[in-house]
């Protein structure tokens, strides 16, 4: 069976290459855990520490726009990047279902001549 080179590693170009590095990255909960703390510092920075002890205007006050932003780009960028991954990931599966029928169609004739075989042989067993 021929692999297929262009689902290996080396084949990749680097745009592939960063969408799955960064897909698997930020499908993690090292990720998920990371955002949520950078999260609360903002919220803590913004909406108490500088209003409370620092004595001047929060640079991103309670609505938090520049926050929404930055989430709101980063939701921009990492949809494409994760839906290419997902992409390759269904390609990959596809080609590996292929390989898969093309060895269970193999089995299956390799069954089918065992068992004639086996009644070639019970029939010669038979006339003796």
């Amino acid at each position: 069976m021929k692999i297929n080179l262009e689902h290996k590693k080396e084949g990749l170009t680097f745009g592939q290459k960063a969408a799955d590095r960064l897909t698997s990255t930020m499908g993690s909960w090292g990720f998920i855990i990371t955002f949520v703390i950078f999260l609360i510092i903002w919220t803590i920075i913004n909406g108490y520490f500088l209003v409370r002890y620092a004595a001047r205007k929060p640079f991103d006050p309670f609505p938090f726009i520049l926050l929404n932003l930055v989430l709101s780009c980063l939701a921009a960028i990492q949809a494409p990047i994760i839906l290419m991954s997902q992409n390759r990931q269904a390609e990959r599966d596809r080609v590996k279902a292929e390989r898969d029928y093309i060895v269970n169609r193999k089995a299956e004739r390799e069954v089918e001549n065992i068992q004639k075989d086996l009644d070639e042989i019970k029939k010669l067993i038979r006339e003796r």
